[in-house]
């Protein structure tokens, strides 16, 4: 995503893979200041001529799921790595900020008391989270050996309306919706933190209009559940038993529990999630539920088979 130099002015670039949809466009307004443009932050002169009139790049595109990076691990150092030199490359051309969208994932897993702070130790469990601490190691170099003004955030996981299919909870409220067995891996007591996506993008925002160059922001939500807690919880939602959970067998590398600590972005940048998790998850489950037309051309066979998802955004 790149902003202009108005605030009303907004470009997305986007190479439409398949966790992308057209139709998650369809309530932007017509005539508005936002403009799509298909292509690849891989392709370094499309990259290069679109950021020559922009004031900052905010980095969201990536391969996410951890499944997936490890059946094929190319693809993901290949988008997650190699696209964030292109993006750091072109902002230093042009002079653009640069805020790298990060995950709680490179720090590996948390003890039973921790939280991890912007400070500690990166120790990525997956070839996805590798792909991404890599590349918040990139911007911090670009940022000390060139001065690029950027930014890292890196934020727990987040949940609402038009997220791809394959993930947790959506994966969860369609399966449910369907009378089928919904999968969780190994005991499901993995322990992770929810926040809305709206109050992650404001917290973009403000690290974008109040942060300060080369920092690290932690993003949290405060709302750390188990797997199968949250499953319950949708479950219950809907009206649904809880005998449709199905225990399968872990995953390789699966981190046990996900913690940060948000007090910098909080104290320095003045954010704090504004949104009630219960409330926000029973919004989200009717969202899905009343929205099969825009969900049922996306699900495909792994939608529909026994295959966990993927917790994060």
């Amino acid at each position: 995503m790149l902003k202009g130099h108005s605030d009303l002015s907004m470009i997305n670039l986007d190479r439409l893979s398949y966790g992308s949809n057209p139709a998650n466009l369809r309530d932007i307004p017509e005539g508005s200041a936002y403009r799509f443009v298909k292509g690849d932050i891989n392709d370094f002169d499309a990259v290069l001529k679109l950021t020559r009139d922009t004031a900052a790049v905010v980095n969201i595109a990536a391969e996410t799921h951890v499944d997936r990076s490890i059946s094929n691990p190319r693809t993901f150092f290949e988008a997650n790595t190699e696209g964030v030199l292109n993006l750091l490359e072109a902002c230093r051309t042009h002079d653009v900020t640069f805020l790298q969208v990060s995950t709680d994932e490179v720090y590996g897993s948390a003890g039973d008391l921790q939280a991890f702070k912007e400070v500690d130790r990166l120790n990525p469990s997956s070839p996805y989270a590798a792909s991404k601490a890599a590349a918040d190691l990139l911007v911090n170099a670009y940022h000390k050996t060139y001065g690029l003004r950027a930014f890292v955030t890196r934020c727990t996981n987040n949940f609402g309306p038009y997220q791809f299919p394959e993930k947790l909870i959506p994966k969860t409220v369609i399966r449910a919706h369907l009378g089928l067995k919904v999968p969780v891996y190994g005991s499901g007591r993995q322990v992770r933190d929810w926040i809305h996506v709206r109050d992650h993008c404001e917290a973009l925002d403000l690290v974008l209009k109040k942060g300060r160059p080369g920092e690290i922001y932690n993003i949290a939500g405060g709302n750390q559940v188990t797997n199968v807690q949250l499953v319950e919880k949708i479950l219950h939602i809907m009206g649904k038993p809880i005998s449709l959970i199905e225990h399968v067998e872990d995953r390789p590398g699966h981190d046990f529990r996900y913690s940060l600590d948000a007090s910098r972005i909080t104290k320095n940048v003045g954010w704090k999630p504004k949104r009630s998790f219960d409330e926000a998850l029973d919004e989200t489950v009717k969202w899905y539920v009343e929205n099969e037309s825009w969900w049922r051309p996306l699900i495909g066979d792994k939608i529909l088979s026994a295959t966990p998802w993927k917790e994060s955004w």
